[in-house]
C-alpha cells in the first residue's frame, strides 16, 4: 500500500511539472481557441496529465536493481483472465475482488477508466477512440516491459501480457461511457465562432498575463542556467561549475535581453501576447513608449531580483505594486502609468498614428 501511494504523488507531482512547462502555451492556445481562459478545463487537462502519468508510474515502476533483476516471461493466453475469475470465485466466492489476480485485474481496468473518461470529454470522442488510444498506450507499455525499457535491462523484468492489454483497453471502454454522464455542451475543445473578437480587459486577465510573464522567463532562465553548468561540465571547468556564477549572471541576463527585444519589437511582453493584450496610444514616441512599458513590468523586475543584496526585498516590492496597481488604474498597471499608454486587447483595430502634435491635415492650408 505504501508503495501505491508514493507512486500516487510521483504521478500527480509529475502532471504538476508538465503542467507548469506547458502553462503559458495552453494559456496562449486558449485564448486564440476559446476566447479567453478558463480555470475549470485548464484542471481538467490536469487532471489528464496526472492520469496518463499515474499509467507509466503504476506500470513501469519502480525500476528494479539491474544486478538482482529476475528475467519475466510472456503470457498469450487470453483464456488465463476467465480461469483467474472463476478460480478466485470458487474460492472466495462474494469475496472474490479480494483475491491478488482479479484484484490486479480490476486495478488494470480502472487505471485506463480516467483515459477514455478525458478523451471523450476534453476531444469528444468516443467508444472507438478509447479502444485505439487504450490498446496502442497499453501495448506501448507492454512493449517497454518486455523490452526491458528499450534496452536498459538485459530482458523483461516484468510478464509481457496480453491479458493487460484486454483489460487495460476494457478500462478506456468503461471511462468513455462514462463520460457520456457530462453534458455536451461541456464536451471538447472546439474553436468557439467569436474567439476572434475583442473581449474585456479585466484586471484578472492582466494578472494571468503577468504571471505567465514571470513563469515563463524563470522557465527560460532556468534552462539556460542547465544549459551554461552542463557546457561548464562538459568543458571540464568544475571550479566553475561549482561557484555557479557564471551560470547565474547569463541566466539572470538571458531573459532581461529576450524580454527587452519582444517588447520594443511588438509593443507587448510574452505574458500580453499569451493573453492578447497590447499597449496603445499615449504622447510618447513608440520606442520611448514600449522601452519604458518594458521598465514598468517584466523588465523591471527581472533587472531588479538579478541584482545582489538588498535588491531582492526592492523587486518583491516592486511587483506587489504593481499587482495592486492593476485595480487601481484600470488595468493599465505600472507599465501604462510609467509609458502613458492604455492597454487593449490585441485583437481590436489599431489606431492610426495620429503624427505629431499640429501636424497639418492633407486638405488643410
Amino acid at each position: 500500500m505504501e508503495d501505491r501511494i508514493i507512486l500516487a504523488v510521483l504521478a500527480i507531482t509529475l502532471g504538476v511539472v508538465v503542467g507548469v512547462l506547458v502553462f503559458v502555451p495552453f494559456v496562449a492556445l486558449s485564448f486564440r481557441r476559446r476566447g479567453g481562459f478558463g480555470v475549470g478545463r485548464f484542471l481538467l487537462w490536469g487532471a489528464a496529465l496526472v492520469a496518463v502519468m499515474a499509467i507509466w508510474t503504476y506500470t513501469l515502476l519502480p525500476l528494479p536493481d539491474p544486478d538482482a533483476i529476475r528475467c519475466a516471461g510472456v503470457n498469450v493466453d487470453v483464456t488465463g483472465l476467465a480461469a483467474e475469475v472463476r478460480g478466485a470465485l470458487a474460492r472466495r466466492g462474494a469475496a472474490a475482488a479480494t483475491d491478488p489476480a482479479v484484484a490486479q485485474l480490476l486495478l488494470n481496468v480502472l487505471l485506463f477508466v480516467p483515459l477514455g473518461f478525458f478523451i471523450r470529454v476534453l476531444s469528444d470522442r468516443g467508444v472507438g477512440t478509447a479502444v485505439v488510444v487504450g490498446f496502442a498506450l497499453s501495448a506501448f507499455v507492454e512493449v517497454t516491459q518486455l523490452t526491458g525499457v528499450w534496452g536498459l535491462y538485459p530482458c523483461a523484468y516484468r510478464v509481457f501480457d496480453v491479458g493487460d492489454l484486454l483489460t487495460n483497453t476494457l478500462g478506456a471502454v468503461l471511462g468513455s461511457l462514462l463520460a457520456l454522464a457530462v453534458p455536451r455542451r461541456l464536451r471538447g475543445s472546439p474553436r468557439l465562432p467569436d474567439a476572434g473578437e475583442p473581449q474585456p480587459v479585466t484586471c484578472g486577465r492582466r494578472l494571468l498575463g503577468m504571471v505567465c510573464d514571470g513563469l515563463a522567463a524563470w522557465l527560460l532562465s532556468l534552462s539556460v542556467v542547465v544549459v551554461v553548468q552542463l557546457t561548464l561540465y562538459l568543458l571540464g571547468a568544475e571550479a566553475a561549475v561549482q561557484d555557479g556564477a557564471a551560470a547565474s549572471l547569463v541566466g539572470g541576463a538571458t531573459p532581461i535581453a529576450v524580454w527587452l527585444v519582444v517588447t520594443l519589437a511588438t509593443g507587448g511582453t510574452v505574458g500580453d501576447h499569451a493573453v492578447q493584450l497590447r499597449f496603445a496610444g499615449g504622447p510618447l514616441p513608440v520606442g520611448l513608449a514600449r522601452f519604458l512599458r518594458f521598465l514598468g513590468g517584466i523588465g523591471g523586475w527581472l533587472v531588479l531580483i538579478a541584482l545582489p543584496g538588498a535588491w531582492t526585498f526592492v523587486a518583491t516590492v516592486f511587483a506587489g505594486l504593481s499587482v495592486v496597481l492593476v485595480f487601481t488604474t484600470d488595468g493599465r498597471g505600472l507599465p501604462g502609468i510609467v509609458s502613458g499608454q492604455r492597454v487593449v486587447d490585441a485583437r481590436e483595430p489599431e489606431e492610426p498614428d495620429a503624427g505629431p502634435p499640429g501636424a497639418a491635415s492633407a486638405s488643410g492650408v
